[in-house]
């Protein structure tokens, strides 16, 4: 069956972030949209394993067309919601948002919107890593250190290290300091 023929599937997608809210407002908008199967949880929009709205995209094949009720129910950032929108089109199917009449990615204008989103999630992803950066030379500058704490004290270590030279076995010595005997057997002089 091409695409000309096949009946298009609306499927709708409803997120509120805590318990506490709810869904109707969204269902209600959705179903008058004519969506026939509406996918919703209760999550974080910033939670990147978002259970009902992968499977959504799962099932999405050239003709479906998803709607949402604002683009904020979708993702939280600009990077997150590219990377949404590009796995709809390459799946062939159509996005668009009820709230924002622009983010329909069967209009050519649509199209240039969502590609300039594009391009400013990239730049965003960019500030972000090299901020990141910045901040991690400007702290190890400082003398903090990066990463877990060490489970042993210098002195533990050193301790640890005798024991373990004087042939007294792995976990024998990790029992004793309670940790890991894979800590012990990594522990560097």
């Amino acid at each position: 069956m091409d695409k000309s023929t096949a009946p298009v599937r609306f499927f709708g997608y409803a997120r509120v972030s805590t318990v506490g809210q709810t869904l109707e407002a969204q269902l209600e908008e959705l179903h008058a949209a004519g969506c026939t199967t509406v996918f919703r949880e209760k999550v974080s929009g910033a939670k990147a394993d978002r259970q009902e709205l992968m499977k959504l995209l799962a099932i999405l094949v050239p003709g479906d067309e998803l709607v949402v009720t604002r683009i904020d129910r979708l993702a939280r950032s600009t990077f997150d919601m590219f990377a949404i929108v590009k796995r709809i089109v390459d799946a062939g199917a159509r996005f668009r948002s009820l709230a924002q009449p622009w983010a329909d990615t069967d209009d050519s204008t649509g199209r240039l919107m969502l590609a300039v989103l594009g391009g400013l999630a990239d730049v965003e992803r960019d500030l972000i890593k090299t901020r990141t950066a910045e901040g991690r030379a400007r702290a190890k500058a400082r003398g903090v250190k990066m990463g877990r704490r060490p489970k042993l004290t210098a002195a533990q270590k050193a301790e640890a290290l005798e024991r373990r030279a004087n042939g007294e076995a792995h976990t024998s010595i990790a029992r004793s300091f309670n940790v890991s005997h894979q800590t012990i057997a990594r522990l560097q002089p």
